[in-house]
């Protein structure tokens, strides 16, 4: 990575596409546990999977908290924006290109997957969302007009009350993004159906782009 680039450990695997996936990890996660994942949802895609900077008690994440589904806003903020650089220097250096990247994130990656996308609109060109809450309230919602979005939810989930997913689903489609919501009968963890989907959902989108 260049010197301005502030540096996250990350793993890059060219791809047999033009597509690439960011792939952003939960709580406790590293580079390495969404590639089999990404791997799965878009083989032929380049992937892109930075760690998280910030660490809770040894448990990496991208931003602090400070409690169970209350956020540092400040310290969000900051690492959004950091993300965002990274992103771009990481384009620089691999030769990507940003128009055709898709984040997947699941639980705290695809928390900051929402802040990227509520600060830096156009950034990414699509999401899969995996147990996503609200990253922060917009003073004023951005333009996200037909950018798609699959977004998958457990009624059952233990870690984030449905009525705050529901919540990011109104302020993505006030944005005007594309959404695909999809809710189960489950909790936190992810389900083969669900990566089942969300990997159809994901085919025909990165088909578009090509």
């Amino acid at each position: 990575m260049s010197a301005r680039n502030p540096g996250f450990a990350h793993r890059f695997f060219p791809g047999e596409s033009d597509a690439t996936l960011l792939l952003l990890h939960g709580t406790g996660g590293s580079e390495d546990d969404l590639v089999p994942l990404g791997q799965q949802l878009a083989p032929k895609a380049a992937i892109l999977s930075p760690r998280g900077k910030v660490s809770e008690y040894g448990a990496a994440r991208f931003f602090r908290r400070l409690a169970e589904g209350v956020f540092d806003h400040e310290d969000l903020v900051f690492r959004t924006h950091e993300l965002a650089e990274f992103i771009e220097a990481a384009s620089d250096e691999y030769g990507f290109d940003l128009g055709r990247l898709v984040a997947v994130g699941y639980s705290n990656g695809a928390n900051i997957a929402g802040s990227l996308m509520l600060l830096h609109p156009g950034l990414l060109r699509a999401a899969v969302l995996f147990r996503a809450m609200v990253p922060f309230e917009p003073e004023e919602v951005p333009d996200l007009s037909g950018m798609p979005v699959f977004l998958a939810a457990g009624r059952r989930d233990q870690m984030i009350p449905p009525q705050n997913t529901q919540r990011l689903v109104e302020i993505l489609t006030e944005a005007g993004a594309d959404l695909d919501v999809r809710w189960r009968d489950t909790g936190h963890g992810l389900t083969y159906e669900e990566v089942a989907e969300a990997k159809e959902w994901l085919s025909r989108e990165l088909a578009k782009l090509s």
